[in-house]
């Protein structure tokens, strides 16, 4: 399956992506053709957007989250459905799989932006723009994009790099200190506080590396660098629940490919960072 930008109909049902049983893995992030979500779902609401990086426009569609999947479909979670598709592809929100992490980002946006938040009238979507807007008291509402660091820090010493695990990671899995840029905070301040809170070390030479559209839940995730320049590891207990100085060859299970942390921590092995 291969269907054009514009043409696909992105459908979620909560945090899942609904498709029929005869798409396979690799073409998830395609969409279904519109005849046959209408076939199916005769009466469904179908939402526009612009595509970021193609002339074009992107189409979604929402089942309720309890909504049962018809015979013949199935819900595949986005994030396992990331982890499916993103072997050796970039992160920077383009292509099919950026297309659908913003149709799914949008999604949870227009669910979430029923009631105006001013007086509680229900919204409407605004015909100009992408934006939800109230009929009664004229409030728009965009999409809610929150900024979030995630950094992979280095000790010069050994080569070696410092991977956590966090109370929500699988059992076993290990990834990067990350958390949400504070109001009146530099971007390189929430990094060093970020690794300050969570693990009790400080660090030097902040970097930027790259940035990826993450809508779980509607997150810029911005990736740095990092250098290790003292203390010892002390993980808070409340997010993070171990922490360690990891060598390329001591290499703990790691997260998926297609997040900003795994190319990071790529970078890192293929010693490009």
């Amino acid at each position: 399956m291969n269907i054009e930008i514009g043409t696909g109909i992105y459908l979620f049902q909560g945090s899942s992506l609904v498709v029929t049983d005869e798409t396979p893995d690799t073409a998830i992030a395609d969409g279904t053709p519109p005849e046959i979500i209408h076939q199916t779902f005769k009466d469904i609401g179908i939402f526009e957007m612009p595509a970021v990086d193609a002339p074009g426009t992107i189409r979604g569609a929402s089942l309720g989250k309890d909504a049962p999947v018809p015979v013949g479909w199935r819900a595949v979670p986005v994030r396992q459905g990331l982890s499916l598709l993103t072997a050796g592809t970039t992160v920077d929100g383009t292509g099919p799989i950026g297309r659908m992490l913003r149709a799914y980002h949008i999604a949870q946006w227009r669910q979430d932006s029923l009631f105006c938040g001013s007086c509680g009238t229900k919204n409407t979507d605004a015909p100009d723009e992408l934006a939800r807007l109230c009929p009664a008291c004229g409030r728009r509402e965009y999409p809610r994009i929150s900024p979030a660091v995630i950094t992979i820090i280095i000790n010069d010493d050994d080569g070696s790099a410092l991977l956590a695990h966090n109370k929500k990671f699988a059992d076993g899995v290990y990834s990067l200190i990350a958390g949400f840029n504070e109001a009146g905070e530099s971007l390189e301040a929430t990094v060093a506080r970020e690794i300050r809170e969570e693990v009790g070390l400080e660090v030097r030479d902040i970097k930027y590396i790259a940035s990826q559209p993450w809508p779980f839940p509607n997150s810029l995730m911005l990736g740095f660098t990092a250098r290790y320049a003292s203390g010892e590891i002390h993980p808070d207990g409340i997010e993070i629940e171990d922490a360690r100085w990891f060598t390329r060859d001591t290499l703990p299970k790691l997260p998926g490919n297609g997040s900003v942390s795994r190319y990071l921590i790529n970078g890192w092995l293929e010693g490009s960072l």
